[in-house]
């Protein structure tokens, strides 16, 4: 009866020390939380007052914040073990085989790190901003909202936000549209037929294109006095069923030229048909060889 009693009594103070290493490390961890959202807080406030009294690049700032955070949590574990003895056993365990453990977690977290290395070099050496218009190779185009410090996170033109690795990103061809002059020379080019009256057309072009709300006038005082046209308009090619024409006009940034270049189409499609101007498009002669050869006999 007394060896039950004392195996009783110690199960309820195991359970009791158990719990109280249950609570310290949920209150820590709720501390270290609350503490990483009340420093995110305040730094967004105070760096997003600043960037805009100081016409800075918030880049870095943002970044910064993502970092503090990784460091808050970071010293919530260390903290967590330092006051739980059992863990504080598993830690001094741990690093007596640091070398080993380091091998294993290197190996592991090896992308993850990368990722880290990779956003610093760009919040660092800075191929593109928050806020700037930039095309991750050939597949992914849009704003960049926030780079972090494992992704980037990209809001493309349909309002959808494009997570990518920094690894990935720094390992890619970027096109940024905004980095130093945000005015783009856009490409307009389309074909009309062999028959069509070139100069007609290309009047055409250049009136719609000159005429547009987003159409800016790059020419310096030279090239104005001499004449030069706002919007130039050169023979491509001449190609095997058209005469493909590009057009060059400048907007403010891609957005503009983007709608410059659909209305522009739009107008085309209308004055060249009410002008007589073919758009040429395929011809296709199909012939069936059962009645090709029932003609020959």
């Amino acid at each position: 009866m007394q060896f039950l009693s004392f195996n009783f009594t110690s199960f309820a103070e195991t359970n009791h020390r158990i719990l109280q290493y249950l609570i310290v490390a949920a209150v820590i961890a709720s501390l270290a939380v609350i503490t990483a959202r009340i420093l995110q807080k305040l730094m967004k406030v105070y760096f997003e007052r600043s960037s805009r009294i100081l016409q800075v690049d918030p880049t870095r700032y943002k970044f910064l914040r993502n970092a503090v955070s990784f460091v808050v949590f970071m010293l919530a574990i260390t903290l967590i073990f330092y006051s739980i003895p059992e863990l504080r056993t598993i830690g001094l365990t741990m690093f007596a085989g640091a070398g080993i453990f380091a091998a294993i977690l290197g190996f592991a977290s090896q992308e993850a790190f990368s990722n880290i290395i990779s956003g610093i070099f760009i919040v660092i050496f800075k191929p593109f901003r928050v806020g700037d218009n930039i095309k991750i190779g050939d597949m992914h185009q849009g704003t960049v909202e926030d780079i972090t410090l494992r992704h980037t996170i990209i809001n493309n033109f349909e309002n959808r936000r494009i997570i990518i690795p920094n690894t990935v990103i720094s390992g890619e061809t970027i096109i940024n549209s905004t980095i130093d002059d945000e005015r783009v020379c856009n490409f307009i080019e389309l074909g009309i037929s062999y028959e069509s009256d070139l100069d007609k057309a290309i009047f055409l072009i250049r009136d719609s294109l000159e005429n547009h709300q987003n159409c800016l006038d790059n020419r310096t005082p030279e090239e104005i006095e001499n004449g030069t046209p706002k919007v130039i308009v050169r023979v491509l090619d001449l190609a095997e069923s058209s005469v493909k024409l590009r057009a060059y006009a400048w907007s403010a940034n891609t957005g503009e030229g983007f709608i410059m270049k659909c209305d522009t189409f739009e107008t085309l499609k209308k004055s060249f048909t009410e002008n007589g101007i073919e758009i040429p498009y395929p011809h296709r002669t199909i012939v069936y060889k059962k009645q090709h050869d029932e003609k020959q006999n």
